[in-house]
């Protein structure tokens, strides 16, 4: 694809017919940028309508150290849903699904996710999609049961698009992602085996220059083959949290553009005819979009980040260390709000290359 250093086409839909609604379930705090207080706001900026079912109601997320608030109990979660069923409230167009503390609340989620199936959809022309971000860990740490992991690989089969991180790519197919070919088998296992019609690993590192991490992503043929792509992007220093829920955010409403674009919200999993390339899809084109607002928020919430620490540094806490730490995961929260035109007119700089049988173009 051809770097124009212009924003892409896949703008935010037209008002004009009813919107597209998505139901979001993943965490909330009521402080901060991670989950629900990511998803909504990312996703109503792009032109989506957002309805917001919360999995847990904390402070602020967990990396403070310290934190109050409750995760939300499965029953509770099937009552919000049949609640919006009652009132003919539950006409969704996509479902987006993040983080589920635990077994029992994740077959909740699954049983929503079989509910909005079988219904088909809402009122804006679009097959029902359902993009599940299966939130477990990263790092080489799970945040959840291990539990939880046979059900979502249950789960694989009825999702239209997942976005997991490496680590969670490893506990969902057996296969340590060592080597560009070892994310190829990968994506051969969620296609052949899951039948998952869209991929992308959002961030896989150190296969071929530490310096950078590359996103993945492929869409199967009608055969269930992979057509693979990769976008490289340097590395960016952290500490960052929410990046996935960003992420993930980001790419729903990124592909639902660039598959009406393409045509394909009446096609089943908006699947491309197999005759369109890796470079060419519209699941590349929203990647590509997705990362370039990546990069600018994040670099904008590194460097507001640095001043804040180097401030920080400089003054006496005492000997606070819970505080302290306080004080610096503060620093360290995404600016969503100072890159509204980051989230909504990105600059595509990082391109998709094929990466076919597994060969890392560089």
């Amino acid at each position: 694809m051809t770097n124009t250093g212009q924003p892409s086409a896949a703008a935010p839909p037209s008002p004009d017919g009813p919107p597209t609604r998505v139901l979001s379930i993943a965490s909330h705090v009521v402080s901060g940028y991670v989950g629900n207080t990511v998803a909504t706001f990312v996703m109503q900026l792009l032109g989506l309508e957002v309805c917001s079912l919360n999995t847990v109601q904390f402070s602020n997320h967990t990396g403070y150290g310290k934190w109050t608030g409750t995760k939300i109990p499965s029953a509770e979660i099937d009552a919000l849903y049949e609640g919006l069923k009652n009132n003919k409230l539950a006409d969704f167009d996509m479902l987006a699904t993040g983080y589920v503390p635990g077994a029992e609340g994740l077959e909740a989620v699954g049983r929503i996710a079989k509910d909005l199936k079988k219904s088909g959809g809402g009122e804006s022309g679009t097959r029902f999609f359902w993009v599940l971000d299966p939130v477990m860990g990263d790092s080489g740490k799970l945040y959840v049961s291990e539990t939880v992991v046979p059900i979502y690989r249950g789960l694989l089969p009825l999702a239209d698009l997942i976005t997991p991180n490496q680590y969670e790519v490893e506990w969902l197919t057996g296969i340590k992602l060592t080597s560009p070919t070892d994310v190829s088998n990968a994506f051969n296992t969620f296609h052949s085996e899951f039948r998952t019609p869209h991929i992308i690993i959002s961030s896989v590192q150190s296969l071929v220059n530490k310096n950078e991490y590359v996103c993945f992503g492929s869409s199967m043929t009608t055969k269930g083959k992979p057509r693979a792509f990769s976008i490289a992007v340097p590395m960016l220093q952290g500490p960052f949290v929410g990046t996935g829920d960003m992420f993930a955010s980001l790419l729903v409403s990124r592909f639902r553009h660039a598959a009406a674009d393409a045509g394909l919200l009446e096609t089943p999993n908006w699947i491309s005819s197999d005759d369109i390339t890796a470079t060419e899809l519209p699941l590349a084109r929203a990647a590509e979009m997705v990362l370039a607002s990546m990069d600018k928020v994040l670099k904008k919430t590194g460097a507001e980040r640095d001043k804040k620490v180097k401030s920080l540094d400089e003054d006496d806490h005492g000997n606070d260390a819970q505080l302290k730490r306080a004080r610096y995961m503060r620093a360290a929260e995404l600016r969503l709000v100072s890159c509204i035109e980051e989230i909504r007119s990105p600059v595509v700089k990082y391109t998709a290359k094929e990466f076919k049988d597994g060969v890392l173009q560089t």
